[in-house]
């Protein structure tokens, strides 16, 4: 965090030497930096995120993912994109090991990518939506945040809904 005093509106953020540095205004309030310091990690996650990663960095943030949340007891054998997915934001097949994630997901901030594929990876381990496949996502410190932005993300889609009178 750095304050300006030059600086009197603007509000940006970027990454220096594996720190993220958010540059604001002087007068700004604690309750305005700390809003602003989230925002400005959000757009720099999805524009970082916008980077769409291939079939071997899915493969190897999955792994990474299934080591640092499930003990690495997910073994994926394959991890892709796929534009057919309209009302998933994932799936997978444990039998074969293999997880999709809708193309949808390009673009949104990296912690969510990553809740979908963990939960994707959870199935490989838990097939349905039971307390076993919800414990193993326990984890996870970004689980709720990352649902709550999927379901503003459908909710945006969806049209408006009428009063009734």
């Amino acid at each position: 965090m750095r304050r300006s005093a030059r600086r009197s509106r603007t509000v940006s953020a970027y990454r220096e030497d594996g720190r993220t540095i958010v540059l604001i205004p002087a007068r700004m309030s604690a309750a305005e930096e700390k809003r602003w310091v989230a925002r400005m990690l959000d757009r720099l996650e999805a524009r970082e995120s916008r980077q769409i990663l291939g079939a071997d960095e899915l493969v190897a943030r999955a792994r990474e993912l299934s080591r640092k949340y499930l003990g690495g007891r997910a073994e994926p054998r394959s991890v892709r994109w796929v534009t057919n997915q309209n009302t998933r934001w994932g799936s997978c097949t444990p039998s074969e090991g293999t997880i999709r994630l809708s193309h949808r997901l390009q673009g949104m901030p990296e912690y969510v990518v990553d809740y979908v594929l963990l939960h994707e990876l959870a199935h490989l381990l838990e097939p349905d939506h039971g307390s076993r496949f919800w414990a193993l996502l326990e984890s996870y410190p970004r689980t709720e945040r990352a649902r709550g932005y999927l379901e503003g993300v459908v909710a945006a889609r969806l049209p408006a809904q009428r009063e009734s009178h």
